[in-house]
């Protein structure tokens, strides 16, 4: 997925099992981010840094939806951990991460395996991915101010 391209209308399911589609956030940007991993201290700190931010993020037309890979146990987990006021993907099978191209190879400590690449997609009003803030300029602590400076 790239600037220019049209999202799927369909996303996929939350972490109570319903569908999640771009039409029921019409007449709102969605800030679509992907995070690699529940009640790990990035995704925290991400996660928490947007539910600090709602009501601004709300008031700049924003919806916010959150993806990983992790399942809807996990997610209602997380949630109510940090009473996060938005909805998160439960992408189990892949399906958006590999969509979106935020699926691949990573490596820690010398060790190579397969993760989501922390993106945040902002798609636009008619559907149509208009910025992302890839892996290497996301700031967790900070993301809500980056969304909302266009940075």
């Amino acid at each position: 997925m790239k600037i220019g391209d049209k999202a799927p209308e369909i996303l996929g399911h939350d972490e109570n099992g319903n569908e999640v589609r771009l039409s029921d956030y019409q007449g709102r940007k969605i800030v679509l981010y992907f995070y690699p991993k529940d009640m790990t201290s990035g995704c925290t700190a991400e996660a928490c840094n947007l539910r600090d931010n709602i009501g601004d993020l709300e008031e700049g037309g924003y919806a916010i939806i959150g993806a990983s890979i992790d399942d809807a146990k996990s997610h209602q987990k997380f949630i109510a951990k940090h009473e996060l006021p938005f909805h998160l993907i439960a992408d189990t099978d892949k399906t958006l991460v590999e969509q979106f191209g935020v699926w691949g190879e990573k490596s820690m400590y010398g060790r190579k395996y397969f993760g989501t690449f922390r993106t945040t997609f902002i798609i636009n009003e008619e559907g149509i991915v208009e910025r992302i803030i890839g892996p290497k300029q996301i700031k967790t602590k900070d993301h809500a101010k980056q969304i909302l400076e266009g940075a």
